[in-house]
């Protein structure tokens, strides 16, 4: 049996994983990365695109040809490193750091503005936002239905009245760029867009989707390839809309909140000043929205995942496990929680990047086993590198490496190891190998 989507639940999915994606660090990054660009906000915005809009495209498509996730795509390494990279990385975007910021941010931006100076509540909020997140991801098969036929169309409606004000208004003139804005814009933009998480959320979501397409009665691996490609088209286009509408207001109304910590807080000055009362309501209902689509998602991916791992405990003990987990983590100070998570990130990104390109080229590939585990390894030590250099650790000996100082020096050898297992695959007899 394989069941054909209707034209509503095509829509349904593709509006599913956008708010799925469209969560915490794709509200709070882009406006102040808009103010610290300035008149480079171009170049800055395109490199944002690139790792928040595009390796998300490119995740998505590389789940779908491999038909799975992780463990799918390192198929031909032994199973522990499939594992290992797995769970480094669902604990990352899970009860570590990007779901608990879901509830950090809607916090900080939907409710503590209605509320006097150390109003507290923190504790009690985050407990109520994980309860309502983890109810609705114990009926999985339920969240094309709740997420992306209800909540996400209400929530696009209003992503749409904020930037509709924001390209109509009377924006002020773009200021200088700040900082390594003004060294490589387009490198910041880049290095920028792993703050979303976005690239390591592809796969995990891509996961999630097939799973939900198999409840749905889609079980042809060519139907689950072309419904993803249409969920990642249409969940890509709606993140750039909306990424591109947020920079312009962090470059054009960013001095109402000059001094800002974070891009919240812009874009709390920015409706206050524009709509008032009645705006700093509908900003309320929009971030609660999109941050609890994205901890749906987040608590779903991550249990399904888990629970994979261990017969003892099911998806709705994770589900559980996870949520409580969140809790815990996002009653941290905001600020705080970017800064420790910055640097994990920096690491982690070239070897998801590096699994995304290889899965994506591995048909080209001579001696694909080899060759993932070289791009794997080499991806993971300058990963490493960059890390520990943005944790404060003084790398100046190795500020010869090409894109050393703009955070990418993993970019190059990754790229040439790829490119020559390609050119081996293309002028050598195909391996007895498969990826």
């Amino acid at each position: 049996m394989n069941t054909r989507l209707n034209n509503a639940d095509i829509f349904g999915l593709g509006f599913m994983t956008f708010a799925f994606f469209l969560g915490a660090g794709n509200i709070i990054f882009p406006p102040l990365a808009g103010l610290l660009a300035g008149d480079q906000v171009i170049p800055a915005m395109a490199g944002f695109l690139t790792t928040a809009v595009g390796l998300p495209l490119l995740g998505l498509f590389a789940v779908a040809k491999a038909g799975g996730g992780i463990p799918t795509m390192t198929r031909v390494l032994p199973g522990w490193i499939g594992a290992l990279i797995a769970v480094s990385i669902f604990i990352i975007i899970g009860p570590l750091i990007a779901a608990p910021r879901t509830a950090l941010v809607a916090f900080e931006l939907g409710v503590q503005p209605f509320m006097a100076p150390d109003g507290g509540g923190q504790l009690f909020y985050s407990v109520l936002f994980f309860s309502i997140a983890m109810l609705l991801a114990l009926f999985p098969g339920k969240l094309m239905d709740s997420v992306g036929k209800i909540l996400t169309p209400v929530l696009i409606l209003l992503l749409g009245v904020l930037a509709v004000s924001v390209f109509s208004g009377d924006a002020a003139d773009w200021g200088t760029a700040a900082g390594k804005y003004a060294e490589g814009a387009y490198a910041e933009g880049f290095v920028e867009g792993y703050n979303t998480m976005d690239a390591l959320a592809s796969i995990m979501f891509g996961m999630l989707i097939i799973d939900l397409l198999k409840k749905k009665g889609v079980t042809t691996a060519a139907a689950q390839y072309r419904y993803l490609v249409i969920a990642a088209v249409i969940a890509a286009a709606g993140l750039a809309f909306v990424y591109i509408s947020l920079f312009m207001l962090g470059a054009g109304y960013g001095s109402l909140a000059a001094d800002a910590a974070n891009g919240g807080q812009i874009l709390t000055a920015y409706v206050e000043s524009r709509f008032g009362m009645p705006g700093m309501l509908v900003l309320a209902a929009v971030i609660t929205l999109a941050c609890l689509t994205t901890a749906v998602g987040l608590l779903s991916a991550c249990s399904d995942y888990f629970s994979s791992l261990t017969k003892s405990l099911s998806y709705s003990h994770f589900v559980m496990i996870n949520s409580v987990a969140c809790v815990a983590v996002a009653n941290l100070d905001l600020s705080q929680l970017i800064s420790l998570s910055i640097p994990l990130l920096v690491a982690v990104y070239p070897i998801a990047i590096a699994l995304i390109l290889f899965s994506l080229a591995s048909g080209l590939m001579a001696r694909p086993r080899l060759a993932l585990t070289v791009v794997l390894l080499v991806s993971a030590a300058f990963g490493l590198l960059e890390g520990l250099k943005v944790a404060g650790l003084s790398l100046q000996t190795l500020a010869f490496l090409p894109l050393f100082d703009t955070g990418m020096a993993w970019v190059l050898p990754t790229l040439s190891v790829l490119l020559l297992f390609a050119l081996l695959g293309r002028f050598s007899p195909k391996s007895a190998e498969t990826a």
